[in-house]
This record gives C-alpha cells, sequence and structure tokens, in this order.
C-alpha cells in the first residue's frame, strides 16, 4: 500500500521538485498540497503569491490545497497552531506522511520533525542533503519554470525580484549565495513543471519593499487559461 502524503506546499520550485521525486516512486501518493497563507494579505507567507494563483497550481495539478491561515506578523505559537489544525485534519483524512522540500538546514528539519512528534503522521524530505547546484540545473534542465519572488537584499540585487529561475540567473548569482536559495536568499513561484497539466503564466508587475525584502508582485497573465 503507497504512502499517503500531503505535501507542505511553497508554490515554489522546491516544493515542485519534492512533488515531482515522489511522483515518481510508486510507494508514495500525495493527495493534497498545505500551504500558509498570510490571512491578511491573502498572499502564501513569504512568498507573497497570490492566492489566486496558488489555487491555479492546484488545479494544474490536480491536487487540493489545504490552507493553513497565519496572521500578520505571526508569532511562534500561532504558526505552530495553525500547523497542529492541519495536522489533525490531516489524521483525520488518513495521511500517513507529510513531506516537505527543505534541503539540507538541520534546524528547520528538526522544527518540522517536531511539529509531527505527537501525531501518527511521518515525516519525509525527498530533497534532502541533494547537492543543491545540481539540484538547480536539474529543476532547470528538467523542464521547471519558475520566476523570483522574493529576494534578500542583503544577500542579492533587489533587481532580481521578478527574474526568471534559469541557467543564466545561476550563472550570475554570487558564490555566496546557494544555488537554490536554501538560506533565504531568494523564493520563486513555479509556472511550469513536468507534473503540471497546464502553465500557469504570470505577469511581473511593480516591485515592493516590505519588512527588509524585495517581493515582484506576479499577476496571473491576461487571457491565460
Amino acid at each position: 500500500m503507497a504512502n499517503r502524503i500531503w505535501l507542505w506546499w511553497s508554490s515554489g520550485k522546491d516544493s515542485a521538485w519534492a512533488l515531482r521525486t515522489l511522483n515518481q516512486d510508486p510507494a508514495q501518493q500525495v493527495e493534497a498540497l498545505v500551504t500558509s497563507i498570510n490571512a491578511d494579505a491573502d498572499r502564501v507567507a513569504m512568498h507573497a503569491v497570490r492566492r489566486t494563483l496558488l489555487e491555479a497550481q492546484g488545479e494544474a495539478l490536480g491536487l487540493p490545497v489545504v490552507v493553513a491561515e497565519i496572521p500578520y506578523p505571526c508569532p511562534n505559537g500561532a504558526y505552530e497552531a495553525a500547523a497542529a489544525r492541519v495536522i489533525a485534519q490531516a489524521e483525520a483524512a488518513g495521511v500517513t506522511h507529510m513531506a516537505f522540500g527543505d534541503l539540507f538546514l538541520e534546524d528547520i528539519r528538526a522544527y518540522r520533525e517536531t511539529l509531527l512528534a505527537e501525531s501518527q503522521i511521518e515525516p519525509i524530505f525527498p530533497l534532502w542533503q541533494r547537492n543543491t547546484k545540481d539540484l538547480a540545473t536539474e529543476m532547470i534542465e528538467g523542464g521547471l519554470e519558475a520566476f523570483l519572488t522574493c529576494v534578500d537584499p542583503k544577500a542579492l540585487d533587489p533587481k532580481l525580484a521578478g527574474r526568471r529561475f534559469d541557467h543564466q540567473l545561476l550563472e550570475e548569482l554570487p558564490a555566496s549565495v546557494d544555488p537554490c536559495g536554501e538560506n533565504g536568499e531568494f523564493h520563486t513561484f513555479v509556472t511550469r513543471s513536468p507534473d503540471f497539466s497546464v502553465d500557469v503564466p504570470v505577469s511581473v508587475g511593480e516591485r515592493v519593499e516590505r519588512d527588509g525584502f524585495w517581493f515582484a508582485d506576479l499577476k496571473p497573465k491576461p487571457g491565460a487559461q
């Protein structure tokens, strides 16, 4: 019997490639996506992606999106309460595993494991300890397309907000920046994936600075299906 999985979905490339990895294993069955939404802005937490674009991704994948609404600002207690509600919902649905797209940050992994510790759900990390340079290249060459939605100006030029995640970007990244942005240097939104039934095209709107980060406002592309 296949593992019944909910995938913690950020709308970005690591989540998408974790799903790709899981879908290639017959022992894994992803049944839903879980996403934290900033309730005040109605956008994906930290990535600042509009809910409508998130929902379009779910439709392209044929998967329901389970939303964990969190306040802004969000203290740890509020986040953990929202996560606990999702975990309880997953348990009630018969989910056996919760998957995450984390790559190498031990403290983040430990935090996820702690959140699930009192449940019957096991955490899994399909991309864990993959070489991030190789992984970034694999994503691009594997047909994934994404845009940078959030940039940390302490690590990167703010003008990169809104840039396409591609080979040229990887070549331009400073040596101090992880190719997958795992240290928080940047976050992305996926518009195309081998697992999408259709693309989720976007246009890049204004760039704004907020809370020390630069964000590109991605909009559904006019006339897109």
